[in-house]
């Protein structure tokens, strides 16, 4: 592969699409940009609004906290954020800008502005539709598989112009394919990788996700599994999975710090990404070959990605876990045979944890991915392996990702439905609570 062929640019576009920043819970922050659209195409504080959502998009918003919120969770909370303090141009920052004014205002427009609160049956797992009036005036957005993707934007019935929209339907000439990726091709990219290439993009994932992560090691947040580890001692792999999970304690308690996502997710985004930075650093790798071991977890995790879809009912720290420790075995010196067996073996321990939600145990089952990855890998050094036909493993590492991607889509939509049914049970008694924090 060489810099100029389109393969290798496409890979770098991959990455350049991803590896975007967001501040706070992906899903929750999508809803907060849509309301913010909404009131922007009413034109004036909306008197009442309706939320229409997919059950996915419920699950991961209602128990996680809204950062800039003053510790309030759930999905008016969201809607709430976006309505009356919003920044839309800054799409998933939406309220990154929010102070003390602006959540008054937040607090005022949950007391005063009815919000109601719907099931949206459809085939996407990822589909939101808000409406907002004010007088004889009425808005409509639909957002529609991926966070930021408006599909429709309405004032008074009318399609709005698409300059007014901003990100809309994709189509395929639009995005980098992920179709191109395997585990061959992403070793190779890595290997003839010009780093300046794609510099920016790592550098930031670096500095957002680190700074998270150490957040989350310095003060109480959550759960506090990622300080709760550091009992076990300071071995590398402690720190390692210490760090990553400290990531998302913070940002699943309304850590007021960003993240760089992956895959739309930002627990994935810090686990594809802090448990490689921690391992060059505490060896002493030099930059580059960091960013090499970065591009190949965090393209082996869109890879994954690419077959599971954005929501599902399997947790995504499973593939971005084995994604980090394949990534430290390119960081090591390995090769393709490296990483493809450090990938099967860590699927192979941990494929069917559950995601039940965005919350604060998330950072428990990242710390367990990143567990079962660096497993995979210490068997691959000791020459130890699964092989195809244990359980869903197959010959070959892309198959086996494609079985995986297979059982987490299309295996597992029952229990997607039944995950979200005994969710939304509960979703009344966790909408609004409040939370204290540090940031």
């Amino acid at each position: 592969m060489q810099r100029k062929d389109s393969l290798y640019q496409n890979f770098v576009r991959i990455l350049e699409e991803e590896l975007q920043p967001a501040m706070g819970c992906t899903e929750p922050i999508a809803l907060a940009y849509a309301a913010a659209k909404v009131r922007e195409a009413l034109g004036k504080r909306p008197e009442r609004m309706k939320v229409a959502l997919s059950g996915n998009l419920m699950k991961n918003v209602k128990s996680v906290i809204v950062p800039n919120t003053g510790g309030l969770r759930g999905i008016e909370t969201s809607v709430a954020a976006g309505a009356a303090a919003g920044a839309a141009e800054r799409e998933l920052e939406v309220i990154s800008t929010v102070d003390e004014a602006g959540r008054e205002a937040i607090r005022a427009f949950l007391r005063e502005v009815p919000i109601q609160v719907e099931r949206l049956e459809s085939p996407s797992v990822l589909d939101m539709e808000l409406t907002a009036w004010a007088g004889d005036d009425t808005a409509l957005i639909r957002i529609t598989d991926r966070h930021t993707n408006i599909v429709s934007l309405q004032r008074n019935g009318k399609e709005l112009p698409r300059a007014e929209q901003g990100e809309t339907q994709d189509t395929p000439a639009d995005k980098a394919d992920r179709g191109l990726l395997s585990v061959e091709r992403i070793v190779e990219f890595a290997d003839c990788l010009d780093v300046e290439d794609v510099r920016s993009v790592l550098e930031r994932q670096v500095s957002y996700n680190m700074a998270i992560a150490q957040e989350g090691m310095e003060h109480e947040y959550g759960a506090g599994i990622g300080r709760t580890l550091l009992e076990d001692g300071g071995s590398l792999k402690n720190k390692v999975k210490s760090m990553a999970a400290a990531g998302s304690d913070a940002r699943m308690s309304g850590c007021e710090l960003p993240v760089v996502i992956n895959s739309g997710s930002g627990n994935q985004g810090i686990t594809a990404s802090v448990p490689v930075v921690v391992w060059a650093r505490e060896k002493g790798y030099d930059e580059e070959r960091m960013y090499r071991a970065l591009a190949v977890s965090n393209l082996l995790a869109i890879h994954q990605k690419a077959y599971i879809g954005v929501l599902s009912a399997y947790c995504g720290a499973v593939s971005a876990g084995s994604a980090s420790a394949a990534g430290i075995a390119y960081l090591e010196g390995g090769g393709y045979d490296a990483v493809a067996h450090t990938m099967v073996n860590a699927l192979a321990i941990t494929s069917g944890v559950i995601c039940d939600g965005a919350k604060a145990s998330c950072a428990g089952k990242i710390a367990v991915a990143v567990e079962s990855g660096i497993l995979g890998y210490q068997m691959y050094r000791q020459g130890h392996q699964f092989w195809g036909g244990d359980g869903i493993v197959s010959k070959g590492v892309d198959q086996t990702i494609r079985n995986v991607g297979e059982l987490a889509r299309d295996g597992m939509k029952e229990t997607d439905r039944k995950i979200v049914e005994l969710m939304l049970d509960n979703l009344s008694s966790a909408s609004g609570a409040v939370e204290t924090g540090n940031c």
